[in-house]
């Protein structure tokens, strides 16, 4: 079942939004070499209690995952893309560290990812973050009112493949609310003019990630952790989104970004 949320509810989860974008944009800063991923565990943690947020991830229960994530941010490392389970691991220069962050606030749920490069970037990792995050972008702009589903999954794919980018379709976006996970599935590829009318009201969290050189995927033996088939490099774009009568609204934009 599809929600559709008055411009009140869009303005509660643009609260939340706004709180997780502060995480993120706190937690990318501390990511520097020789920090170790339990303490932006540890710290994401600390300001989630703070706000009296509640996290999204800390009893999500998948059929995937070995029992409840029992952690408040996924911080998955080079060829992690999705899920990464926190863990005792200090950062290097040239890491790739994607950032995956849901919390509500008042019943109210917003969920966003970003992926930074730590220390000394690799010229062909900088270009497949750049993609994400170009690929992002073009999401938002395809979710005008009145377009449909496949306008918004078409626009992901057609980025992907301008760059090169195999395209997995297990894991992709979602609608969401009062919950994490709410229909409808939003596809990281797609074909335009398909699929559900986008009204005003509906709320999505877009999520274009890619690998470098393939589009299979694998699991560690932590049940949580899904990794590159190959081992290549990964990164993960999201953000939360609502449909509204003048446009797309981002509710999880960060500071540092600059609007479109």
């Amino acid at each position: 079942m599809i929600e559709l949320k008055t411009r009140s509810e869009i303005d509660r989860m643009h609260v939340a939004g706004r709180f997780v974008a502060a995480v993120l944009t706190e937690l990318a800063g501390r990511a520097e070499v020789g920090v170790n991923l339990l303490d932006l565990e540890r710290h994401a943690r600390a300001m989630i209690t703070e706000r009296g947020a509640e996290s999204c991830y800390w009893d999500y229960s998948p059929s995937f995952g070995r029992g409840p994530f029992r952690n408040v941010v996924c911080l998955s490392v080079n060829d992690a893309v999705l899920h990464g389970l926190p863990h005792d691991y200090v950062l290097r220069s040239g890491d790739v560290l994607s950032m995956d962050l849901a919390l509500g606030i008042d019943g109210w749920v917003a969920d966003s990812a970003l992926t930074v490069i730590v220390g000394e970037p690799a010229e062909e990792d900088v270009r497949l973050v750049r993609a994400s995050e170009e690929a992002l972008a073009a999401a938002v702009a395809a979710a005008q009112p009145g377009q449909r589903l496949g306008d918004v999954s078409a626009a992901i794919g057609a980025v992907a493949a301008r760059h090169g980018y195999p395209v997995n379709l297990e894991f992709g976006g979602h609608g969401l609310g009062r919950t994490m996970h709410e229909d409808p599935h939003v596809s990281n590829d797609g074909r335009p003019g398909r699929g559900l009318v986008l009204r005003p009201g509906l709320t999505l969290a877009l999520e274009p990630w890619f690998a470098r050189t393939t589009d299979r995927i694998v699991y560690d033996p932590d049940g949580w952790t899904i990794r590159s088939a190959d081992g290549s490099r990964t990164t993960h774009s999201e953000h939360t989104i609502a449909v509204t009568e003048e446009g797309p609204l981002v509710l999880t934009r960060r500071d540092d970004e600059v609007a479109a």
